[in-house]
């Protein structure tokens, strides 16, 4: 019989917060149930650091440790990993395109690489190695995050250190950048995570302002949103059902401490908020509960946690 590593399957619970926070329904499972059929000789190894769902049945799980990419079937049974040691100086997200091409990036590296499913790779944006200012058009400072448009335009999350977003063809080429550092319409402070809804609107996870920023593809200022706390990751699927992750506030983040931490389920047409599944740690001294955030075609969500080292499933009812 053979050994298996799993993750495991929790449950939202409703938990009073700040804000507005309460009285959101239970939606999910509180079954303790077995995921993640890893095999054994393949152990999760290094951070758990991001989710990926393709909406039609496979999810990537991005760690830190070679092989980088782990893929499963959403009912868990493990298909392959991929990904030799070198190939990330610090794997940090991972996001499927509409046609099945992973790109994930390397804040360390100063980079952004496109994978085809069986992980060739295929672009790589930004120099390794080199890191760019807020002006630059071929490099980066520790990029985080990248959205695709449906004309298959790149934008890429330039966050940890520059505060912008750049814009690239889907060939590569420089479109355009914007965004500077500050709390303003369009400015940011680290942007965190990008997400595009089914109208085009670029959704910027503008994490240290604890807010999100919804722009047009030119980059203008359209709205914000604070009631999804404070962003660390964000997924959109085709329904317009959002799904945000708050790995920071409350005593990660004390500044935000009045919001609680955990993963937010809601509307991207409208903002309303529907579902909280809340952080099981009370008092964490840094990053909990999932980073990366993802759901599948039935609605089940996937919460990659950095700190934990973990990956739950959260099953819809």
């Amino acid at each position: 019989m053979k050994n298996y590593v799993f993750a495991v399957l929790v449950a939202g619970a409703v938990v009073t917060g700040a804000f507005g926070q309460s009285s959101l329904f239970d939606k999910y499972d509180v079954n303790m149930t077995k995921w993640a059929q890893l095999p054994a000789s393949t152990p999760w190894g290094g951070l758990t650091t991001w989710v990926a769902a393709d909406g039609k049945g496979t999810v990537i799980v991005l760690v830190r440790k070679a092989p980088y990419f782990r893929v499963f079937t959403t009912d868990g049974k493990f298909v392959k990993s991929w990904g030799d040691e070198g190939l990330f100086n610090e794997a940090h997200s991972a996001h499927f395109d509409r046609d099945g091409f992973i790109w994930a990036t390397d804040p360390n590296d100063h980079v952004v690489h496109k994978f085809s499913p069986d992980g060739k790779l295929l672009m790589t944006l930004g120099k390794k190695g080199v890191a760019g200012d807020n002006a630059s058009h071929d490099t980066f400072n520790r990029p985080n995050a990248v959205a695709i448009a449906s004309n298959g335009d790149i934008f890429v999350s330039d966050g940890y250190v520059n505060s912008r977003v750049v814009q690239f063809s889907k060939d590569g080429k420089f479109i355009k950048a914007f965004g500077k550092k500050g709390s303003g319409p369009g400015e940011f402070a680290q942007p965190h995570a990008l997400a595009m809804d089914s109208k085009g609107r670029l959704f910027v996870g503008d994490r240290s302002n604890n807010r999100i920023q919804i722009l047009d593809q030119d980059g203008k200022y359209i709205t914000e949103w604070t009631q999804f706390s404070r962003p660390s990751g964000i997924y959109i699927d085709k329904n317009d059902v959002i799904y945000v992750a708050d790995s920071e506030s409350g005593s990660v983040d004390p500044p935000h401490g009045a919001w609680k931490r955990g993963i937010r389920v809601g509307s991207a047409k409208d903002g309303s908020v529907t579902a909280f599944i809340p952080d099981p740690a009370a008092n964490p001294p840094s990053t909990s509960a999932a980073e990366g955030v993802a759901a599948d075609a039935n609605g089940n969500i996937y919460g990659a946690e950095v700190g934990p080292r973990a990956l739950k499933r959260y099953v819809k009812r």
